[in-house]
């Protein structure tokens, strides 16, 4: 059939259409979970580019953080805080499983009951820090943070998911080229995280310092943080030209990248670029044979918080993101 130009510039207004409102600019939202008071502050992430990796010349840079590489991002939504223990315990309880959601989106449908159920720790995991009143979760492994995410995924309805390491990085820089986003001077920290010279050796309440320029708190300190990915120390040299949206899929248990440092950590170890990989050491005084795959025993510094993507993977692929129940 012959179009005729005016339906040929109808179609291509329509497409136009189409295009923008995929583009529209993503705004923050507050994620209610139905049984519960509790809810997620999520922070709109923009679209954009950025130099992934440090300098040579950067203070503290190490191997792992070059060669520094242009990568692009597609907008995504950040949880605002860590994800806390108050959290994490609906997914560790599971009694608001059945509570019916109203609200609930269509983005994805899963079956609750299929979910893998953390078990109760043994023993106190907070290691005496605490575990309320907005105090960060730790010493939950990485498919522990995953299947929360997955959990609260089938909860709502919408996708979440660990970042990836660039997603990470390209929030926590908020748009900077320097060491933090404050900067090169580490004496402006204490403004912004609780690190090893601040923190009295333990995590704090999360959104006490001040924010990243995007609004995100604790993106250094207080708890280090999951990311999606294999930690891959050269991953970054098979990289060219600009890569977009990269993920490094886990295959294997260890090591898994982690980021932000902690409460432990000294300043050099919190910058934007600072990468780390998990060890077995984290559950080295776990009694238990096969060791907890919900549980570490020894990284009480380490946490997560969660994003949301606009568009899902396809249903086949959420092992990738969540991992298989199998561990």
């Amino acid at each position: 059939m012959k179009i005729t130009y005016p339906l040929f510039f109808l179609l291509l207004l329509l497409q136009t259409t189409l295009i923008v409102a995929q583009e529209k600019k993503i705004e923050n939202y507050t994620q209610a979970i139905a049984g519960s008071d509790l809810k997620i502050e999520m922070v709109a992430i923009p679209k954009g580019s950025f130099t992934m990796g440090s300098p040579e010349n950067e203070r503290h840079h190490q191997k792992d953080e070059s060669p520094a590489h242009k990568v692009g991002i597609e907008a995504f939504w950040m949880s605002k805080f860590e994800i806390t223990w108050d959290l994490y315990n609906l997914f560790v309880n599971r009694a608001i499983d059945k509570v019916e959601n109203p609200t609930k989106a269509s983005q994805v449908a899963i079956d609750i009951d299929a979910i893998s159920g953390a078990t109760v720790p043994y023993v106190d995991m907070s290691l005496g820090m605490g575990s309320g009143d907005d105090l960060p979760v730790a010493n939950v492994t990485h498919y522990a943070a995953s299947k929360f995410c997955e959990w609260l995924s089938a909860k709502t309805g919408h996708f979440y998911r660990l970042p990836t390491e660039a997603e990470w990085e390209y929030a926590a820089r908020a748009g900077t080229t320097t060491a933090f986003h404050f900067g090169d001077n580490e004496e402006l920290l204490n403004e912004y995280a609780w690190y090893y010279d601040n923190s009295q050796d333990t995590y704090h309440k999360v959104g006490q310092k001040k924010p990243n320029p995007w609004g995100l708190y604790d993106m250094y300190g207080n708890v280090a943080e999951w990311t999606l990915d294999q930690y891959l120390p050269e991953a970054y040299g098979s990289r060219t030209g600009l890569t977009q949206n990269p993920i490094e899929f886990p295959v294997k248990e260890y090591p898994r990248s982690v980021r932000g440092g902690s409460y432990y950590d000294d300043a050099e170890y919190l910058r934007s670029a600072a990468r780390l990989g998990s060890t077995e050491n984290w559950k080295m005084r776990d009694p238990q044979f096969p060791k907890s795959k919900w549980w570490n025993t020894d990284a009480p510094f380490v946490g997560f918080r969660i994003v949301r993507v606009q568009n899902p993977p396809k249903e086949s692929d959420y092992k990738k993101y969540w991992g298989s129940e199998a561990h």
